[in-house]
């Protein structure tokens, strides 16, 4: 048997079939290997009997995985949707963009989704749209409350797993509830095994939608550590920047800020580039430079 494993608790994993929902444990030859089954991991598994648990199984083998995510942990992710919302609270720029670095190593498909669109006024949403106009980042605008664009989200959403992730606040909970609706699946009769491990760490979880397409939960994020990226490239991670890279003086020693004769500065200067992107490409640089001195 296949399925995928959406959710993972006290050394247990939930493993759907399309159809029903298995409660495994994963064979001692994984840890053995050094091998850890992720949230979204495609497996195969076996059915066991276990006096305690209806459905049981053992999951046998991890299906090679097309990607995985760091932050949160999860495996073979189609897209990731990054929510934010156009007012009410206000968009943390600086925070979306270090997000959009952290992940652009993984060239999973990234696309922006603004919430709470009904409260914002068309020159509102215009700025939001120029502040990531040329970034390459397709975006929606939704709102949650009226059920705007929620059709359009949902068809995207088909046959693939998606991963929802965004800052506190901007209405990710009730987005998973009208897109789930009645279909978010509980683990109901938790075994006492499992309810004696109930306290261990808690990985992402992962929600079928049906039509073989699944949705991650994952927490609300304040900050973004992207420590691990050389303030010299951190230009590579903002992709309107790089039709201009190779014409400033300094090449790849311009940090775009001081420099004179800089091609990103004067895209900037005549709208090739956003100037909200912009600066915020400067307060990244600046704090990971402040970083590197410590």
């Amino acid at each position: 048997m296949t399925g995928r494993i959406i959710r993972g608790v006290g050394g247990f994993y939930f493993v759907h079939d399309g159809t029903a929902l298995y409660q495994c444990r994963a064979k001692g030859i994984f840890r053995k290997n050094h091998e850890k089954p992720l949230v979204g991991d495609r497996v195969e598994f076996s059915t066991v009997f276990d006096s305690e648990i209806e459905n049981a199984g053992s999951i046998d083998r991890i299906l090679p995985r097309e990607n995985r995510l760091i932050r949160p942990e999860l495996a073979n992710v189609g897209q990731i949707f990054l929510l934010f919302s156009g007012k009410s609270p206000a968009p943390n720029f600086d925070m979306l963009n270090r997000y959009l670095c952290l992940v652009h190593d993984t060239e999973i498909p990234v696309s922006l989704v603004v919430n709470k669109c009904d409260l914002c006024t068309e020159e509102e949403l215009e700025e939001v749209r120029k502040a990531f106009c040329g970034s390459g980042y397709p975006m929606h605008m939704i709102s949650v409350k009226d059920g705007t664009g929620i059709s359009g989200l949902r068809e995207m959403m088909r046959g693939k797993l998606s991963c929802l992730a965004g800052p506190s606040g901007v209405g990710k909970s009730s987005l998973m509830n009208l897109l789930l609706g009645s279909k978010r699946m509980e683990t109901g009769g938790l075994s006492r095994k499992i309810d004696r491990g109930k306290n261990t760490t808690r990985h992402s979880e992962v929600f079928y939608l049906g039509d073989e397409s699944y949705l991650s939960d994952t927490p609300g994020f304040t900050s973004v550590e992207i420590g691990f990226i050389e303030k010299e490239d951190l230009d590579l991670y903002f992709n309107e920047f790089k039709p201009y890279l190779g014409s400033c003086r300094y090449l790849r020693s311009c940090a775009h800020i001081h420099e004179k004769e800089c091609a990103v500065k004067a895209a900037v200067k005549d709208g090739g580039i956003s100037k909200i992107r912009y600066d915020s490409y400067v307060r990244i640089y600046e704090n990971l430079a402040q970083v590197r001195r410590y």
